[in-house]
């Protein structure tokens, strides 16, 4: 008896992480559901006062809607971006009046960030009002800047913040069509989510490869027929992003082709290590496919893996693009094998929180390379996840029950 207890004394304490995943997962109270609307309400309404447009970047869309209602051509406008699909959704805007343009515009950008998170957060199968939720959503908006920054701005990469987690939800449930659908839809309006094309290969679902090729490509054609001057988005705007734009934007570029050229590497040998380790990042996210293990974690892993690689070396890439990825890793971190439960993960979201200051990094035009270190540092660890073997199943030791998979180490 004696030595059961001695035995009992010195064996190692349960930990304290299921105990804490407990807490998480349960309902939150009504206190913190009501600060999350409450910040969620002051970020909109913060922005309603101060744009009249609902940011800078959605002026731009709404200004391009505004000239092809008049009978003009939106490519005459070099900052107008987009497919020809997306002027559709920009003419939409365009039909509002002002002040009602002034408070949906935010509203909306509020809600698509929003859902996008419950979205990833139901990926995951956690409740969507859990401690977890809530406080995840919280923690977002308030400490993690390119969100705050996205709102702020407008900016259209919302849609495509919540179509990815959208999409992923729907494909792990076997609606496959489904999903390529809401791609297609998000390729329309702003085509940044034209990586995940690759997942769809990799998955061998050609349907629902089809749906996202052909609902952009359909939208574009029908506009371009109603549409002064289509072609200037091969003939103007392509060759525009391929010089990287013009002063206003290169400075707030955070791609490698942009940032290591203002480091003193030449721009034609900046090109070569951009390609090579967006490639690598595409090997990455194709091993991580073949490891072929259950659960969401297969399908967010090699989508986040193949947006990353894509924005190493895509011109122009700002530091709001991330946050079509971070809240799908974030969202599984109650998961036991999860790459948010990485320091490293972590680690590389340092230099974009609220507080985190570099005196020489902090003029807006310098900021691309706290940014490039957040993009790359993401990119990294996710690759040396992806790129892992499978984790071995182990025999327990007699006695102790049955074999249990054991986890890898976190990179």
């Amino acid at each position: 008896m004696q030595l059961r207890d001695a035995v009992r004394a010195s064996a190692p304490r349960a930990p304290a992480a299921p105990a804490l995943r407990a807490w998480l997962l349960r309902p939150a109270g009504p206190v913190p559901l009501a600060v999350l609307a409450l910040v969620l309400l002051a970020r909109a309404a913060h922005v309603a006062l101060v744009h009249p447009q609902g940011g800078m970047d959605n002026a731009f869309v709404v200004h391009a809607g505004r000239v092809w209602l008049d009978g003009g051509a939106p490519y005459g406008d070099r900052r107008f971006l987009y497919l020809p699909s997306a002027v559709l959704f920009a003419a939409g805007q365009a039909l509002l009046p002002a002040p009602v343009l002034r408070v949906a515009a935010p509203v909306v950008c509020v809600g698509l960030v929003t859902a996008g998170w419950w979205c990833a957060v139901r990926l995951f199968r956690v409740p969507a009002r859990s401690r977890f939720a809530v406080l995840g959503l919280l923690g977002l908006v308030l400490c993690w800047v390119p969100v705050g920054h996205l709102i702020d701005l407008g900016n259209w990469t919302a849609v495509s913040v919540l179509a990815l987690p959208a999409a992923l939800l729907l494909a792990d449930r076997g609606r496959w069509d489904a999903a390529g659908v809401v791609l297609g839809l998000s390729v329309a309006v702003k085509p940044l989510l034209v990586p995940v094309v690759l997942l769809l290969v990799l998955a061998r679902r050609w349907r629902a490869l089809a749906w996202t090729v052909l609902v952009p490509a359909a939208l574009s054609a029908g506009a371009a027929l109603v549409m002064p001057d289509p072609g200037g988005f091969l003939t103007r705007t392509l060759p525009f992003l391929l010089r990287g734009g013009d002063a206003l934007m290169r400075p707030f570029d955070c791609s490698w082709p942009a940032v290591l050229p203002r480091l003193g590497v030449p721009p034609v040998a900046a090109e070569a290590p951009a390609l090579i380790a967006a490639a690598a990042g595409v090997v990455c996210a194709g091993l991580r496919w073949r490891r072929g293990d259950a659960g969401p974690s297969r399908l967010v892993e090699t989508a986040a893996m193949l947006m990353l690689a894509s924005l190493l070396v895509s011109r122009p890439s700002y530091e709001h693009y991330p946050v079509v990825v971070v809240p799908l890793l974030l969202a599984g971190a109650t998961a036991a094998d999860s790459v948010a439960r990485s320091p490293w993960f972590w680690a590389a979201l340092v230099p974009q929180t609220a507080g985190f200051v570099f005196p020489y990094l902090e003029p807006s035009t310098r900021r691309a390379f706290k940014d490039v270190v957040t993009l790359t540092g993401l990119a990294l660890v996710l690759a040396v996840r992806c790129a892992r073997p499978p984790a071995r199943r182990t025999a327990a030791p007699v006695g102790s029950g049955p074999a249990a998979d054991v986890p890898a180490p976190a990179p």
